[in-house]
């Protein structure tokens, strides 16, 4: 169950690209995600224009604001932010922006929570997911639990691992070949009890990072 967002402009963007940064068949950093939300008077608010730059040119974005995504910027108001302020602690630059990609599940954009099911995603953006996977240039993908089990329940992604490979203070793998590796981490949007563990993942993401 979603609530798509009501805003023509930011949907027009989706299904011209439905995935944030560069195409995730190009990524070397690829992050799947379960649905891209907004704050939804989003279009009403001053950054809006900025929103809109951003899925038009992820990379030209990050090099110009420095910083990976418009809720990172002080006037952006609502949900998302905390997930990427989060994933920025990872410490990417700049410079790694051709390099990064997120892609959701769901191929549209959301307001307020979700709870996604199987029967609420698209076969055929399942299956691009798929191939960028397993055929694009990403060497590190990150997944996180939930996200793994939704796409596990789907029936695209029969290679994932049913369980991650737990290794000691390192981040679970949930497949590996000799030209990639997936790994399944905490959300980005998690806290509390889990701050310990997620600090110590950004830190083997960042281990990852070219210099």
């Amino acid at each position: 169950m979603y609530i798509p967002h009501p805003c023509e402009q930011l949907n027009n963007h989706f299904s011209e690209k439905p995935y944030q940064g560069v195409p995730p068949e190009n990524a070397s950093f690829l992050f799947i995600g379960l649905d891209a939300n907004y704050a939804e008077n989003i279009s009403s608010q001053s950054v809006f224009p900025k929103v809109l730059e951003y899925h038009h040119d992820g990379i030209g974005f990050w090099q110009k604001n420095k910083v990976h995504h418009p809720f990172l910027l002080p006037e952006y108001k609502g949900d998302g932010s905390y997930y990427h302020r989060s994933f920025a602690k990872i410490g990417f630059l700049p410079f790694h922006a051709p390099l990064v990609s997120f892609v959701e599940l769901l191929h549209i954009p959301t307001v307020g929570r979700s709870k996604l099911e199987p029967s609420d995603l698209s076969t055929q953006h399942l299956q691009l997911i798929n191939a960028a996977i397993l055929e694009g240039q990403a060497k590190y993908i990150f997944i996180p639990a939930a996200v793994a089990k939704l796409m596990q329940n789907s029936g695209i992604f029969p290679w994932l691992y049913r369980k991650p490979i737990a290794i000691p203070d390192r981040l679970g793998i949930l497949f590996q070949n000799q030209n990639k590796t997936v790994y399944s981490h905490l959300h980005f949007s998690v806290y509390g009890k889990f701050q310990e563990r997620k600090v110590m993942e950004a830190a083997l993401i960042n281990s990852l990072l070219p210099k």
